[in-house]
């Protein structure tokens, strides 16, 4: 964003119009959503608190009565701040004599999106009072101790009713808890180029369809179900058949043109009984595996939903790094390897055909990660640590790649936290590989696919659920 402002500057639009433009679309909003009351706009000592003395102009020049609090001396404004300062003709309260008696409206333009240290206790003792008043919060920008890049939150932070950025979002509109407190997320132009996108050439997204949406599947007349891909899914024992059952059905509903479960021999009959598009091959050991793989030329693979923590994972998991397939590693598959994480990664650099996608939540990420740091960035290094795509779980999923690019998945509902959601995100994932997706774009599309199928369902949803809205939602994103 600072290369942004300057080089809309450099492009000739002074840093006093861009932040005309900011202050004035936040009171136009406010303007629109709420009746006339009385706002208490608080100021900081940056770019944000001119912000801040703009949006209070605008909504006294609309009727509104408002309250300036400036938390450090007014006079120590510099910039283009200062000029805001200047254009304000009403009194300046020192943040000490704060009342919020009456107030119908905060607008916080205390730190903005580079905010990275603690709130004093003065701000957080009078963030504390607006909250226990249950005041409507807009916030600048950001929220107040949030911070933009990582979304981490101070412990005096409190959530907004809205949050108004510019130009684009900030990672830390997006990543938890961050995220938790912006409330309505809305983005407004201040007059920066889009062209400058260019040049600027972010490596962070929003998952969206136009990332990958043209690279999804298409069938063709000509085509048949094996030209299409067929898919291979790792099935457990006879006690823990679901998961792959629901990963196997989802990987159809993805375009695979084909799927089979490949079962120990012991759970043939119950993996036979209960599925029917999809085929089940019983497999003994691990050289009967690998015959199979290539005998059937099985161009994507997923290992780990209820495999267990066996030898038996272990094993199948380095045959199936061997093979040219593309391969989707899950659960069991992960953490069989929290031991000794280097053994994994060395396989995955030695596949000499094939992309690999990991796919942990938190706790099996841990196991195999020794990472600090924002859910993006953990993303990304495990990313370039292990040499595949890495797809970190959440309400905020993030995907990244070995050479730095990543999405941040925000339309899951909390609704998919429930058994076997997981197991079917990797059976799409492998679906989208078999028809011929990258590994980035069939885990961004997967991971989009998966929230939207949980927002049509709702409460009251389980894991069976999710792939019946499925062809629904390719219907519509494929325009057929």
């Amino acid at each position: 964003m600072y290369q942004a402002d300057r080089l809309a500057i450099d492009g000739g639009v002074s840093g006093a119009t861009l932040m005309e433009a900011a202050g004035r679309g936040i009171a136009d909003l406010i303007l629109e959503s709420r009746p006339v009351g009385r706002c208490l706009v608080l100021c900081g000592p940056g770019n944000n608190g001119g912000d801040g003395y703009v949006v209070a102009r605008h909504l006294r020049e609309a009727g509104w009565q408002v309250d300036l609090a400036s938390l450090h001396d007014p006079a120590a404004l510099g910039g283009d701040a200062a000029i805001m300062r200047d254009r304000w003709r009403g009194p300046i309260t020192p943040f000490a004599a704060v009342s919020i008696d009456g107030v119908t409206l905060v607008v916080d333009a205390l730190f903005g999106a580079g905010f990275s240290r603690y709130l004093e206790e003065d701000v957080s003792t009078l963030l504390a009072r607006i909250k226990r008043a249950g005041i409507p919060v807009v916030a600048v920008d950001v929220p107040s101790g949030v911070n933009g890049d990582t979304g981490a939150v101070d412990t005096g932070a409190i959530p907004a009713a809205m949050t108004v950025t510019f130009f684009r979002a900030k990672p830390g509109h997006f990543l938890y808890p961050g995220r938790g407190y912006c409330g309505d997320i809305r983005i407004i132009d201040i007059g920066i180029d889009a062209d400058y996108l260019e040049e600027i050439d972010p490596d962070t997204h929003l998952n969206d369809p136009e990332l990958w949406q043209d690279d999804l599947p298409v069938i063709r007349p000509e085509m048949q179900k094996y030209s299409r891909g067929h898919a291979a899914i790792v099935g457990g024992g006879t006690s823990s058949t679901g998961a792959a059952r629901l990963a196997a059905r989802a990987c159809l509903r993805a375009g695979a043109g084909a799927a089979t479960v490949a079962c120990p021999p012991s759970a043939l009959v119950i993996y036979a009984a209960a599925l029917e598009a999809v085929m089940v091959k019983s497999i003994s050991d691990g050289e009967e595996f690998t015959d199979w793989l290539n005998r059937r030329r099985i161009g994507s693979l997923l290992i780990g939903p209820g495999n267990g923590v066996t030898e038996r994972t272990r094993d199948f998991t380095a045959l199936a790094l061997e093979s040219s397939a593309d391969v989707v590693l899950d659960a069991d598959a992960i953490t069989v390897f929290a031991e000794e994480p280097d053994t994994l990664f060395s396989m995955i650099e030695e596949k000499m055909e094939g992309e690999v996608v990991l796919t942990p939540h938190e706790a099996e990420f841990e196991r195999i990660f020794s990472l600090s740091g924002s859910k993006l960035q953990r993303a990304r290094q495990a990313a370039e640590m292990s040499g595949a795509v890495v797809l970190l779980k959440g309400a905020d999923t993030v995907i990244a790649t070995p050479d730095g690019k990543a999405v941040i998945n925000y339309n899951a509902p909390p609704y998919l936290a429930t058994a076997g959601s997981g197991d079917v995100l990797a059976g799409l994932i492998t679906g989208f590989l078999s028809g011929g997706m990258t590994a980035f774009s069939a885990a961004a599309a997967a991971a989009w696919l998966h929230g939207a199928a949980g927002n049509e369902l709702g409460p009251g949803m389980i894991s069976e659920d999710i792939e019946t809205k499925i062809p629904m939602l390719l219907k519509k994103l494929l325009h057929v």
